[in-house]
């Protein structure tokens, strides 16, 4: 009987392990179904999860993007360092989003709240959301400092004991332009966060659990042992890659020397640029954060993300690099240089197993912060009219990088994982109008799979008045690139409407009667273009993803007039093959 006792308990754990995920993922479902910003409700731009009392993560919410998860991680051991575990009660809320200590940005709000059961703290809940406004600049690369860039919360209670804490919430209301969706978000935040707290102790009523210690154990090891085994299947040794950026003053390289040791991988980024003076910079958790994604998704995507099996990847981040920004740097847009570290991370290892490794895809949300009224335009004059005060962020995607065996997807985004936000929504809530928004023909890098296609938005105002975008793009002077002898992605392009290039990042006004237009970069491919199959070229032409010209100078297939395939036209193109 022992052996079938040990399988049942065995069983019996993995049971619970299936219920805590349920837990946390209704969390962050609470989250999505009570937030007033479109960016959660529509994009799922937030992470949820639960951590033991020392801090670890246990487990997270299969909704949620990297950024936030993980850097998260790192967050509640900093809340407990201010508020022991001893000291909080039923009912209290813990609140900051200061960059070093939360997911990177002052946007991201990370709330921390103490579980019970039967009148014992067993755990903590955590999780982030980005918000659409917390004053100063706004979400835009413009500032010099992290002051300028908005509202500063320190880690502090916001609930006491159930009751809200009133000078925090006056002082939060009074910085912000959207003072009632951000009153708004910090309660549906603590919402979610009693939501799992409720989920939890039904959880351990259920299994008689008195605490979460020995599960929490199995978790550990069990993720801990099986990343482990994976890493042990590469190959040892030092990978090096680089990848470019647009930056903002200048181009930025980050580059990363990746060793694969038995029982950890260590990534150094020495030869990185350094700091900028605006605020592309990224706060080094936020490094950490979407590093260990972009290995964990080619080294042991099936393995639980949760404090044990991050463990054995280990980030070395040279001082006055862009990737390690010191207090008071401005970071508001960290995550244009940021998202690009899973494709640096693939390029290393790329050179251990290219079987699972994709090519470099948009990487970079293309998410245009607009704002209109008086804000932009000042007072009302006379013969010149503003549209009303508005602040608004909708969350788009250029195209992903080919795999080995399949194409990139189209407007999706990866490594964020957040999802496009539909023009209506936008619109619902803001007086703007998407005039086009449809994939981009030939954007896609060619390749035996092709990179996946990038978008084109136009957007303007009800009754075409001026307003502004604070632009935070990428992609634009150096596209994504292929592998194996896959070409590039197409750039991204900025600019009016009219004709009128802008830059890729900064504030910027779109003056009366015209649109901004947004050309979103597309994947780079995988592979001899001329290896593709000609169904598939063919398959594309009709869907109008590239064009015939794309067809026969870089894939070498020809078609007629009616779109069938020229076999004679194509062997010779193809040199016989």
């Amino acid at each position: 009987m022992a052996p079938l006792d040990g399988a049942l308990a065995g069983i019996r754990r993995q049971v619970m392990w299936n219920r805590l995920i349920a837990v946390v993922e209704e969390q962050a479902q609470t989250m999505i179904r009570t937030a007033f910003s479109t960016t959660v409700r529509e994009a799922g731009d937030l992470s949820a999860g639960i951590f033991d009392l020392q801090g670890r993560m246990l487990a997270q919410a299969v909704t949620g993007t990297p950024g936030h998860v993980n850097s998260m991680m790192e967050s509640v051991g900093h809340f407990l360092a201010k508020f022991p575990a001893a000291t909080m009660r039923p009912g209290d809320h813990y609140i900051t989003n200061d960059p070093w200590l939360g997911t990177g940005h002052l946007h991201d709000l990370t709330v921390v709240s103490p579980a019970f059961h039967r009148g014992r703290m067993v755990g903590l809940f955590a999780n982030t959301a980005h918000v659409i406004d917390v004053g100063g600049l706004g979400m835009g690369p413009d500032g010099r400092s992290v002051f300028e860039e908005g509202l500063y919360i320190p880690i502090v209670k916001c609930f006491d004991q159930g009751r809200p804490n009133e000078t925090f919430f006056d002082f939060v209301r009074a910085g912000s332009r959207l003072p009632v969706e951000l009153e708004g978000d910090i309660y549906s935040l603590c919402a979610c966060n009693d939501a799992g707290a409720r989920r939890l102790a039904g959880m351990m009523d259920e299994f008689a659990l008195e605490d979460l210690d020995a599960l929490a154990e199995f978790i550990f090891d069990s993720s801990r042992r099986a990343t482990l085994a994976e890493i042990a299947r590469l190959g040892h040794g030092t990978f090096a890659a680089a990848i470019c950026s647009d930056g903002y003053e200048e181009p930025v390289t980050l580059r990363a020397a990746m060793t694969i040791l038995p029982d950890a991988i260590e990534v150094d980024f020495a030869g990185t640029s350094g700091l900028s003076q605006r605020g592309i910079n990224v706060p080094p958790a936020y490094c950490r954060a979407y590093a260990c994604f972009g290995i964990k998704v080619v080294v042991a995507p099936e393995v639980p993300n949760n404090w044990a099996s991050l463990a054995p990847f280990r980030m070395k981040i040279p001082d006055g690099c862009i990737l390690n920004a010191p207090r008071p740097s401005p970071v508001a847009v960290r995550h244009v240089i940021g998202q690009l570290l899973p494709d640096l991370m693939m390029g290393c290892l790329h050179q251990v197993v290219p079987d699972r490794v994709a090519a470099e895809g948009s990487s970079c949300l293309w998410n245009p912060p607009l704002r209109g009224g008086a804000q932009v335009s000042g007072q009302a004059r006379a013969n010149r009219r503003v549209v009303a005060d508005f602040e608004v962020i909708t969350f788009n995607s250029g195209g992903t990088g080919a795999r080995p065996t399949a194409d990139g997807l189209d407007g999706t985004a990866f490594p964020s994982g957040v999802r496009t936000m539909p023009v209506e929504a936008t619109e619902n809530v803001a007086p703007v109008i998407f005039w086009k928004k449809e994939l981009r023909s030939d954007s896609a890098g060619p390749g035996r799979t092709r990179g996946g296609c990038g978008q084109v938005m136009e957007i303007g105002t009800k009754g075409e008045l001026e307003f502004a975008v604070n632009a935070v793009f990428d992609r634009v002077g150096h596209p994504a690139k292929g592998r194996e002898g896959g070409g590039d992605g197409a750039p991204g392009v900025v600019m009016l409407k009219s004709g009128t290039r802008l830059r890729p990042k900064g504030f910027q006004v779109i003056p009366d009667n015209d649109r901004l237009l947004l050309l979103l970069p597309g994947g780079g491919g995988m592979g001899d273009p001329r290896a593709r199959d000609p169904a598939l070229v063919q398959r594309d032409l009709r869907d109008g993803v590239i064009s015939p010209d794309v067809a026969r100078d870089a894939y070498g297939v020809a078609v007629d007039a009616e779109g069938r395939i020229d076999a004679a036209a194509t062997a010779r193109l193809r040199g016989g093959v």
